[in-house]
């Protein structure tokens, strides 16, 4: 049997280690990076940090990825000679050229998840939404430092939930902030049709309209989403079009005391123009799981920035948690390790790439 050289990319919690044990005891090699060099194609990254990544992975016949941390545009996979299998997560991956792969004759295979409802991502954007409005971060950085009341909260029910995007994680998350506390949610998306909305509501076991005759998922112009909105919320996928699609405009339309949350893709945000607004204290919050760079450098203005303080606006961090459970990464590593064994013996392969998905 040929040992095969194989390696598990920006595994932080070390998840995949028990999965992969099968593949070591058949005597391959499998590495577990436990950190992420900077992305090959961002404009920002020198070329010895480019260097330094093909380096890293150029001895190896498989790797494992873990959704978009790690992209392989074109130019690294050709500096890649060894690479014989590309694994990533979930059924598409807009960071992989999966073309690039094609032409060398390398697979690109991820993984289905079981569908849960609400699923990881939705509970995540909740969360990060209930920090916010209740001030829960401050205040308990203040209780554990012997203080007590700082400020006070925001209020949610019957307020406006604005959402850009109306997919499935959009009519997720609003679905609850509609239902949970009455809020009123308001939609726009370049394409986004009063009659798409009303159809969502249906299938989401929503009345199109109250007694009233007002739209559960009412749908609104650009402006009128920002302007009318106590919480935004991104839903966008990104994509080649929504990549910097909201701008210092846009956030200079919303209210002093509204709240902006994103939870989709950093890139989507022109991220200097809601720092900018941040700094300025121009929202109340912001709240971010998802960075133009990830990991977050170290020196980077998010981190170092001392928020809620002279003006600036309260802001809540997470390290990209949206979809990080045990259960569902341990399932995601499950499905990879099978998907080798059936590559090794020629078998065909589950979730197989024939483009990125988008």
């Amino acid at each position: 049997m040929v040992q095969l050289k194989i390696a598990v990319l920006d595994d932080y919690q070390k998840l995949s280690e028990p999965l992969f044990d099968s593949l070591r005891s058949s005597g391959h090699e499998v590495t577990t990076f436990t950190d992420t060099l900077l992305p090959y194609n961002h404009r920002d990254t020198p070329q010895d940090v480019k260097d330094a990544l093909v380096k890293r992975l150029e001895p190896f016949d498989i790797i494992s990825s873990m959704r978009e941390r790690t992209p392989f545009p074109a130019e690294l996979i050709n500096r890649l000679p060894n690479l014989k299998l590309l694994l990533t997560t979930g059924p598409r991956n807009a960071s992989i050229d999966v073309k690039a792969c094609s032409a060398r004759g390398i697979p690109v295979a991820g993984t289905m998840g079981e569908p849960r409802s609400p699923d990881s991502t939705t509970q995540h954007c909740v969360a990060l939404i209930l920090a916010l409005a209740r001030n829960i971060p401050g205040d308990d950085a203040s209780v554990k430092a012997g203080g007590w009341q700082t400020t006070s909260a925001t209020e949610l029910a019957g307020k406006v939930f604005a959402t850009i995007g109306l997919g499935r994680l959009g009519v997720s998350v609003s679905r609850i902030m509609h239902v949970a506390f009455g809020m009123k949610v308001v939609a726009w998306s370049t394409n986004l049709t009063q009659e798409a909305a009303d159809e969502k509501a249906r299938a989401a076991g929503l009345p199109v309209e109250d007694e009233n005759g007002v739209k559960t998922f009412k749908v609104v112009g650009r402006d009128e989403l920002f302007t009318s909105a106590d919480v935004v919320s991104v839903q966008l996928v990104l994509s080649d079009r929504s990549r910097g699609f909201i701008t210092g405009d846009d956030l200079g339309k919303m209210k002093k005391s509204a709240l902006f949350v994103n939870t989709a893709r950093g890139p989507i945000v022109v991220e200097d123009d809601l720092l900018e607004a941040a700094k300025k204290g121009a929202i109340r919050g912001v709240g971010l799981d998802v960075y133009e760079i990830e990991p977050l450098p170290k020196q980077d203005e998010w981190r170092t920035t001392k928020w809620g303080e002279e003006g600036r606006s309260q802001v809540v961090l997470t390290p990209h948690m949206g979809y990080v459970e045990e259960n569902t990464i341990k399932g995601w590593y499950r499905l990879q390790v099978e998907n080798i064994l059936r590559w090794q013996k020629g078998e065909a392969m589950a979730t197989v790439f024939a483009d990125n998905g988008y």
